[in-house]
């Protein structure tokens, strides 16, 4: 009997989800889980492959497991939830808040506020990588950027927090006519119709464009009240995670933070080797339009499949010697961002608030200990990390 298995909701392997990647990769390429009725892939040219094929593997159904499944009402605007042509119309809209005249705006303030995290702790014998920093500084970022105020920024996390947890060892549960829920910020767009600033909301107010049926028009309200849902909520879970990971793998290599610590162009590259060791957000669903033919077996149409990208992340296929951390890689080309139509818009500020935090983080303590056994697993089975990871410092 073949016992190999996985679910992204199992909490003992998410713990250390590697060997069964391993497994899945080399014995099970294309792997069906018949309790839960998913596919999955595992491999870095396979998933790399249905990432860029929007046509066969759609996100028009969601792009978490659950809520493909769930096949819930998507209300117009939820763009990670489009496929072209709908999904580049939108896309481009919402990408104004990601340019880069923006994202170097952006910088000083996400530094400024790194710095008055950490100040206070210096002198003290510890401090948490996830709540006195990554709890915080994403949601930050994500209000400077869209001009949500605040004193909204606590409710606005609490809610990215809250939609993608679930029972540990049990599906996220999807409510099939409610799935995206941008209410929260209908009294400040409000206010900012009559209030208008230079931030992305008074810009999306302000835009037109043309939409799919060749109309010039403006956004209507739940439009962008949908944007912002998205936005607000897309980068705060994932990107908070990446602090957890930037505490403990880097306390379990001392060499090489040593080697940032005295050479800071490295940092760049140690936050996408991060990014490719430790997934943040280690899988993302596709609803399979049409049957696909794949190592000799066929898809059905209808079905959901997993694209693993922290598997991916990780096939000796791809990379040598994928388990070693190395900050020194060349050429790292991780999935953790996706490919395609819908590669991450919110890379290039997810890199800047890792970049700068870990800058900030080494300015005070170059040297630290995890204390493992106090740290927190998040558990989640969307994004995979920790509600806190406490360091000793010396």
């Amino acid at each position: 009997m073949n016992d190999l298995y996985y679910d992204p909701w199992h909490v003992e392997i998410d713990l250390d989800p590697y060997p069964t990647y391993r497994r899945l990769r080399d014995e099970a390429p294309l792997y069906y889980n018949e309790p839960h009725d998913f596919w999955g892939l595992s491999r870095y040219d396979d998933v790399e492959s249905a990432l860029k094929d929007p046509k066969r593997f759609s996100s028009a159904k969601g792009d978490l497991l659950e809520v493909v499944k769930a096949d819930p009402v998507m209300p117009p605007g939820v763009f990670i939830n489009e496929d072209p042509p709908l999904h580049t119309i939108h896309r481009a809209l919402v990408s104004r808040a990601f340019l880069p005249k923006r994202m170097r705006a952006l910088e000083d303030k996400i530094r400024a506020f790194c710095i008055a995290c950490l100040d206070p702790l210096v002198g003290g014998e510890n401090f948490d990588f996830v709540l006195d920093l990554g709890a915080e500084l994403p949601m930050r970022t994500i209000g400077m950027l869209v001009g949500i105020p605040d004193a909204d920024q606590p409710a606005v996390r609490a809610q990215a927090h809250r939609v993608l947890r679930n029972k540990p060892g049990e599906p996220l549960p999807v409510k099939k006519d409610h799935y995206f829920d941008g209410d929260m910020f209908a009294d400040y767009v409000a206010w900012r119709k009559k209030n208008p600033s230079d931030d992305l909301i008074t810009e999306l107010l302000d835009v037109e464009f043309d939409d799919e049926s060749g109309t010039t028009r403006h956004l209507s309200s739940e439009e962008i009240l949908i944007f912002l849902a998205v936005i607000a909520g897309a980068g705060v879970e994932t990107t908070g995670r990446l602090f957890g990971w930037m505490g403990k793998v880097l306390a379990e290599h001392p060499d090489q933070r040593q080697e940032l610590v005295d050479d800071r162009s490295l940092v760049p590259g140690a936050i996408e080797e991060l990014l490719r060791y430790e997934a943040p957000g280690p899988h993302v669903a596709r609803y399979v339009t049409e049957d696909v033919e794949i190592h000799g077996q066929t898809v059905p149409a209808g079905s959901a499949m997993l694209l693993m990208l922290a598997s991916g992340n990780r096939d000796e296929r791809h990379f040598d010697d994928p388990d070693r951390f190395d900050i020194h890689r060349k050429s790292v080309s991780h999935l953790t961002f996706g490919r395609g139509a819908h590669f991450c818009l919110g890379s290039p500020l997810a890199r800047i608030e890792g970049r700068v935090a870990l800058e900030e983080v080494l300015n005070r303590f170059p040297k630290w200990d995890i204390d493992i056994d106090a740290a927190r697993r998040s558990r989640t089975s969307t994004v995979r990390g920790w509600d806190s990871m406490p360091a000793m410092v010396s």
